[in-house]
């Protein structure tokens, strides 16, 4: 009897080791936490307008971000800057074509201009957010500046596809910039939610 409890410890005991151990795995393998932080980049693409874009820019960064609400929202910010600087140019480049009516042509204009400020805007938010510190004393001010600017630059996207409304702008250039401006519109979007759901932690 005395020898059947003492296996029964013994077993006990190693299972206890091998759990431990099992866990201790779990929790240091790199592809278990690379999972964690794409399951967190999900769950929180889920909450914006636009889950399906969101997640297809923002999971390649998943490792970088991690569960960071922070580096969500600075990354999300950058991606949206980035792509706004690359439409912009490819909108300017477009301007310059031959063969555009008067109408397109200062359409197309007004765009870039509005593009511009977008950019410039997305730039002063990104400074911002590089000094914001959830544990800071001016945290809330400077996170009302970066929504202020982000907001604005939405606006100055939308503003930008004001100009291609109507019949007169129907066509291949109307197409190619709803298409362009409308992503970077919804990525400034998903930064914007990411910005407020920081701004509230």
């Amino acid at each position: 009897m005395g020898a059947s409890l003492c296996h029964a410890q013994t077993f006990l005991f190693i299972l206890l080791l091998f759990s431990n151990y099992w866990c201790s795995c779990l929790a240091t393998n790199p592809i278990a936490t690379s999972a964690n932080n794409k399951d967190y980049i999900k769950i929180s693409c889920d909450t914006t307008l636009y889950p399906q874009l969101c997640f297809q820019y923002l999971s390649p960064y998943a490792d970088k971000i991690q569960t960071s609400p922070k580096l969500l929202a600075n990354t999300s910010l950058s991606i949206a800057l980035s792509a706004t600087r690359s439409t912009s140019s490819m909108i300017e480049n477009l301007s310059n074509t031959s063969g555009l009516n008067p109408t397109e042509k200062a359409a197309l204009l007004d765009c870039v201009e509005e593009l511009s400020d977008s950019v410039y805007e997305l730039q002063g938010s990104m400074k911002e957010m590089a000094k914001a510190d959830s544990g800071g004393s001016n945290f809330k001010l400077l996170m009302s500046d970066i929504e202020t600017w982000t907001s604005a630059a939405l606006t100055d996207d939308d503003t930008c596809t004001d100009g291609f409304e109507g019949n007169a702008m129907n066509g291949q250039v109307k197409t190619i910039v709803l298409s362009h401006v409308g992503e970077i519109e919804q990525l400034t979007s998903i930064a914007l939610a990411f910005i407020n759901n920081y701004a509230a932690t």
